[in-house]
């Protein structure tokens, strides 16, 4: 078996090809030493920094996805300007000497929100990842807006493009056949002909499952590089699309690393087997905005806001002992010398200024225009809201002291009656408190965030914000207003609080790297001249977030947050990560 030519056709032919086990390059034995960098989890000033520092740890090829709601937060509405411009983002691989090996949508996972899919296409349509009709004409019109981007960016056509994947990891999730074949005949009906893939766990149902002819079949694992050949067609070469030489991680949990020793270990096992190997994640970047997605396993388990994954080129461009111990096993597989190493970063001088409190959460809220009112809570998909906070507001009747519950809360609500804030509440924790008090005629307004949309398993597409109605002791509540809060950092109007708005002021001779602490803040969002970096959160790992160089500027920096909970007294910036207490991860 070997793969099909396109020379019989008159068609140019793919720049990657393989025969008796042997991935091929123009004709010639080829290694492919990739690893992944995503565009947008990196500021876009600082793409050729990361880039240049993959090709210096030895790699010929960067693969990236392609997060579909990136591009395309208004149905109807694709931008690929700016950070979003992943035509620039290819180009500058290729004048750095990188091949690229794309993996567009519609799904990445990626821990990103909701697996790459957009909202306002996941809140009308059940049917995602299969042949339902709907969610096929909305791909269809997607990729005619992507693809052809891509399609001269190919190497066949001079540019760096040698492979694009199908799908990713889709025989963990289903089995729609004609689904698969959809993707593949509608990537090759515009101009896609470079090599094809499909990337799947090494289990012989998940291949099968998500294996479609035409498309060359790689593996994503930690250590399991036997399993791996175990599954292999036969004549196919050995390609880990994803080795997993860190992990992400989730609020309330501990930060996942690799040993620098393990993962060169399973790297050395594979190319010692003539394997090719994607290193996931190279650099990894940051969940910049509220950009992180979410897994499940019996609860939520929300994202954090870095994305470092205990990558070889850590979060803020720093090199670790892992890319020292991969730049070694790569070097032999090139023709001369490495490319020098970058220099190393430049960051802020520690300091602390003090957090100046501006509104409070309540006032904030009511300072916004409320909408019409209907009967029920909208869900954020019925308001057109991808992520972030809604207030929901209620004049209800209250009967003297009664309980109050939240039936389908998605993700975490705080209650508060007359302005009077009376608890918080979690979809899987605490979903109902006592209101004590006389009978009488209150406003109820219930805030609601979302801490992350569902990036990978059935639960793909699940709806935010309040599904079902709000209960007082038996009865609902009705005549719903919404407000839903602006994330551009901008203040409002209202009366200081222990919660809520605070900015703090830097000035700064240069630009700088930096990281940023919040000590004594408990669950906040943080803009830096205007720009949502992330959330932080007390119950960790997570204790400094990533605040790049070309966020700042010479002179006054404003630094403004946004605490849920409770304010802390001040900005503490440092100049090292502190990702909370570890734990070794491997992966199977």
């Amino acid at each position: 078996m070997s793969v099909t030519t396109t020379r019989e056709t008159g068609v140019p032919l793919a720049a990657l090809s393989y025969d008796d086990d042997v991935l091929r390059r123009a004709g010639r034995e080829h290694r492919m030493l990739s690893g992944s960098v995503h565009y947008f989890r990196v500021h876009p000033d600082q793409w050729e920094d990361r880039l240049r520092r993959l090709a210096a740890m030895g790699a010929n090829t960067v693969d990236t996805y392609i997060p579909w709601n990136f591009h395309e937060e208004t149905e109807g509405e694709p931008r690929f300007d700016g950070w979003r411009d992943v035509e620039a983002y290819i180009r500058l691989a290729g004048e750095l000497g990188l091949d690229v090996y794309v993996r567009p949508s519609p799904y990445i996972c990626a821990e990103w929100t909701n697996g790459g899919l957009p909202t306002w296409l996941t809140g009308r349509t059940s049917g995602v990842r299969t042949s339902d009709p709907e969610f096929l004409r909305a791909v269809d019109a997607w990729y005619e807006e992507l693809l052809p981007r891509l399609a001269p960016l190919q190497a066949v056509h001079g540019g760096p493009i040698v492979a694009f994947q199908v799908e990713n990891e889709y025989g963990s999730f289903g089995s729609d056949r004609a689904y698969l074949e959809h993707l593949r005949d509608l990537v090759r009906a515009h101009g896609i002909v470079e090599l094809l893939t499909t990337a799947d766990g090494t289990t012989a149902d998940m291949v099968r499952n998500g294996s479609i002819d035409g498309a060359m079949p790689t593996f994503t694992f930690g250590t399991g590089v036997e399993a791996a050949q175990e599954l292999l067609p036969d004549a196919t070469p050995l390609l880990c699309s994803e080795l997993w030489g860190g992990w992400f991680d989730h609020w309330g949990e501990r930060h996942h690393v690799r040993h620098a020793s393990s993962t060169a270990g399973t790297v050395e096992e594979l190319l010692a087997a003539g394997g090719s190997v994607s290193l996931y994640m190279a650099h990894g970047g940051t969940n910049f905005g509220l950009w992180n997605g979410a897994n499940w396993d019996g609860v939520l388990q929300p994202t954090i806001t870095s994305y470092d994954s205990d990558a070889p080129i850590a979060e803020d461009g720093r090199l670790t002992a892992k890319f020292e111990a991969l730049r070694e096993l790569f070097a032999p597989f090139h023709d001369g010398p490495l490319p020098e190493l970058p220099a190393a970063p430049r960051f802020q001088e520690s300091r602390t200024a003090p957090l100046t409190p501006e509104v409070s959460l309540i006032d904030a809220v009511r300072s916004l225009p409320a909408g019409p009112k209907h009967p029920l809570p909208l869900t954020f998909e019925e308001l057109g809201v991808s992520d972030g906070i809604v207030a929901y507001e209620s004049v209800v009747d209250l009967p003297g002291s009664t309980t109050l519950a939240i039936d389908g809360l998605h993700d975490r609500a705080i209650v508060f009656v007359d302005g009077e804030r009376l608890g918080t509440l979690e979809r899987d924790g605490q979903t109902s408190l006592e209101i004590a008090g006389p009978a009488r005629s209150g406003i109820l307004t219930i805030v609601v965030e979302s801490l992350g949309r569902i990036n990978y398993g059935a639960k793909l597409g699940e709806r935010k914000g309040i599904l079902g109605g709000v209960l007082l002791g038996r009865r609902l509540a009705h005549g719903w207003t919404h407000r839903v809060l602006p994330l551009d950092g901008q203040p409002l109007i209202g009366e200081v609080g222990t919660d809520g708005f605070a900015s703090a002021e830097f000035d700064l001779p240069a630009a700088a790297d930096a990281w940023l602490a919040f000590p004594g803040g408990v669950k906040g969002m943080v803009w830096v001249n205007g720009f949502l970096i992330g959330r932080y959160w007390s119950v960790g790992p997570q204790e400094t977030l990533y605040a790049p160089a070309p966020l700042w500027r010479e002179g006054r920096n404003e630094v403004r947050v946004l605490d849920l909970e409770q304010l802390g007294g001040a900005i503490e910036v440092r100049d090292r990560a502190e990702l909370g207490e570890v734990e070794e991860f491997i992966g199977s």
